[in-house]
């Protein structure tokens, strides 16, 4: 295993952050890591890559202790909060970071995977705040490492930025390299991640690929235009917005049948699974 947690436990005063949970991320997985505010995300993020000890369990990177640097010379990471030298140039920033690898990726290289070809000679503090993430995340990559841990990679970016970013990361990963990543963005997950784990109260609730964390709250989204308020009978829980009505169900055959034999006035009907957001939030209880 690349990064592996064993019913690690982490506690801040009262609070347990991490509760004894168990995580392995195996070499050439993209893992998208998803749960609330206060799920305990990015201290599981902070003991894996060496920055927290856990108060029991035991953390695993490489195969050794990730606070040992020895065992982190193969990891690239890029925190939620960065600072860049602002005075320094774009190439001069990455020329810096690439004089700590034996083998450092070309700057031009590098700069083309995400979207920042022609800026080598800015300075940074001249970049916009998306050119700016897109230059932390990419001095990750300069290493060649084999595991790539990005927290909130995208935040702050415009579509364009994102999906410049979501190329890099793809490219990456299409070379062997396994990413971990964390994203409040549920679209990005769904867009990269092969593997979902999602976080609730310091534990693992759910785990595995995209269309299983979606079938593990088996929900429906079901659209239909209505001028009066349908029968709510199997709904767990419904939108409205003028007439259009969004109703979600975990049996939606039982759910329109219901309506036809109720002689329910609707048109405009549309049926689809639930989306990644939509079991995200149900499995963490979250649903309004």
């Amino acid at each position: 295993m690349i990064a592996r947690a064993l019913g690690v436990t982490r506690r801040f005063g009262s609070t347990v952050a991490v509760d004894q949970l168990d995580l392995d991320v195996a070499a050439g997985e993209l893992v998208g890591l998803l749960g609330p505010n206060g799920a305990g995300k990015s201290t599981l993020i902070s003991l894996l890559v060496g920055l927290r000890k856990p108060d029991s369990g035991r953390v695993e990177l490489f195969g050794g202790d990730p606070r040992d640097a020895r065992f982190r010379r193969e990891l690239g990471m890029t925190p939620q909060e960065t600072g860049l030298p602002t005075t320094l140039r774009v190439g001069e920033v990455v020329s810096f970071v690439s004089r700590h690898f034996p083998d450092p990726l070309p700057a031009g290289e590098l700069l083309e995977r995400f979207g920042l070809s022609g800026l080598e000679k800015r300075q940074t503090g001249g970049l916009s705040g998306g050119q700016k993430r897109r230059l932390a995340v990419a001095l990750a990559f300069v290493g060649r490492p084999k595991l790539v841990v990005l927290d909130e990679p995208t935040t702050g970016l415009d579509v364009e930025g994102r999906r410049a970013l979501w190329e890099g990361v793809r490219h990456f990963h299409a070379e062997g390299g396994t990413v971990l990543l964390t994203s409040h963005y549920l679209d990005e997950i769904e867009n990269l991640a092969s593997r979902v784990v999602v976080v609730g109260k310091g534990r693992v609730i759910a785990d595995g690929p995209v269309d299983h964390v979606r079938g593990l709250v088996a929900v429906s989204r079901v659209s239909l235009t209505c001028p009066v308020p349908p029968p709510l009978d199997g709904v767990v829980h419904s939108e409205r917005e003028g007439d259009r009505w969004e109703l979600h169900t975990p049996d939606a055959d039982a759910l329109v049948r219901h309506l036809v034999r109720a002689d329910v006035p609707f048109t405009a009907l549309q049926v689809r699974p639930a989306s990644l957001e939509e079991a995200f939030l149900t499995l963490t209880g979250e649903t309004s």
